[in-house]
């Protein structure tokens, strides 16, 4: 894709911050004019950190490890997120979108095997724009999309041919979840949408001979104490999608930020909860399952 491409759809996502619809709850703040939207974002990049990762999944870390740039701010309130200084707290610092290009280019010179951006359905205009300069100065890694899966497709839309892997979560398998826990009140229907669209653009999970990721779908998917995450239910659609959808199901919950206000998010999943949600996974027939940590 041309850079006067990527400048057109980072213009159009900018169009979409006007009156802000860039992520499912269509809160309409106007981010242009210096208005903080539901993510406590409004019209520059906002950063917490970034650097090479050795937590992300072992497709993505390779041995040069993952070049995550941590977003601030987040669509979702989730009570138990394990971030919640940088997602809801707004832990981080402005910067120019100069500043993202370099960081990027810091990032492949380090020796890292992708871009990373961690929580970037708020800050996509941004990174657009930042990725048409960062080609033009010979940014030449795999683009990680790194979200909470709940995301607009009309965004999406625009993002095809320009991130190269997508690594969204399935939260939960119903809306009531999402309601209770995460403050909104359609993440099921919306998630699906989504990654339906994720795997449209860019099928399933590719690597190539050092087993390192360069295309496709990965999702994450946490445990949850008592099934909260409906687990059967998510498993089920990403069999549909594809039986080889690459799934990382994730077992450190832990409670954290208001979670122990939520019975029974105030514990960790029990063995035998965390058994029965791989157990699901099988069970629908997906084929790559992995069960080592990522982030939550």
């Amino acid at each position: 894709m041309n850079a006067n491409d990527l400048h057109a759809r980072a213009a159009a996502l900018r169009e979409m911050m006007r009156e802000c619809m860039l992520c499912p709850r269509r809160c309409r703040a106007k981010r242009l004019a210096g208005e903080c939207g539901e993510c406590g974002v409004a019209k520059r990049p906002v950063v917490s950190s970034f650097g090479p990762h050795f937590g992300e999944e072992r497709p993505l870390v390779g041995r040069g490890g993952s070049g995550a740039i941590f977003l601030t701010g987040c669509s979702l309130h989730c009570v138990f997120c394990q971030n919640y200084d940088v997602s809801q707290l707004g832990t981080g610092v402005p910067v120019a979108v100069r500043s993202l290009v370099a960081m990027m280019l810091e990032l492949q010179k380090r020796g890292c095997h992708n871009i990373n951006f961690v929580t970037p359905t708020h800050q996509i205009a941004f990174l657009v724009e930042a990725v048409a300069r960062a080609r033009d100065d010979g940014l030449r890694l795999p683009l990680v999309y790194n979200s909470g899966g709940y995301d607009s497709v009309a965004a999406l839309r625009f993002l095809d041919g320009v991130f190269d892997i997508y690594m969204p979560d399935a939260k939960y398998g119903d809306n009531e979840a999402g309601r209770r826990f995460s403050g909104v009140p359609d993440y099921w229907d919306r998630c699906r949408e989504a990654l339906t669209e994720m795997h449209r653009q860019v099928g399933d999970l590719v690597c190539d001979d050092r087993g390192v990721a360069v295309r496709g779908l990965l999702v994450r998917h946490l445990v949850l104490p008592e099934d909260l995450a409906r687990t059967g239910t998510v498993m089920r659609f990403l069999a549909s999608l594809s039986r080889g959808t690459y799934v990382n199901i994730m077992d450190q919950y832990r409670p954290c930020h208001h979670a122990d206000d939520f019975p029974p998010l105030n514990r960790p999943p029990t063995p035998e909860e965390r058994a029965g949600a791989l157990g699901a996974a099988a069970a629908a027939g997906l084929r790559r399952l992995h069960g080592r940590p990522g982030a939550a």
